[in-house]
C-alpha cells in the first residue's frame, strides 16, 4: 500500500489570503515555518466561514495571528 505524505509546503486555497499568509509569515519567521502559518490562515478562514458566514482577511489575519502566539507559547514553555 503506497504511503501517503503530506506536501512539503502548503498553500492556501484562495489567493485573497496570500497577503495575510505574507504579512504573518515575515512577523512570525524564526518562530514558525511558512507552512504552519499557511496552516493557521486557512484554519482561521474555514473558522470564520463557519461561524460568521463569512471570512474578511482583517478577521482572518487576527484570528490566524492569535493561533501563531499560542503555538509560539507553547512552543516556549516546552524548552
Amino acid at each position: 500500500m503506497p504511503e501517503n505524505r503530506r506536501p512539503a509546503m502548503t498553500k492556501t486555497a484562495d489567493t485573497h489570503f496570500s497577503p495575510v499568509v505574507s504579512r504573518l509569515s515575515s512577523e512570525f519567521s524564526g518562530v514558525h515555518h511558512s507552512s504552519t502559518v499557511t496552516r493557521c490562515v486557512d484554519a482561521a478562514r474555514h473558522g470564520a466561514q463557519d461561524v460568521t458566514g463569512r471570512a474578511t482577511p482583517e478577521l482572518v489575519e487576527r484570528i490566524a495571528r492569535q493561533h501563531l502566539q499560542v503555538l509560539a507559547m507553547a512552543f516556549a514553555e516546552q524548552h
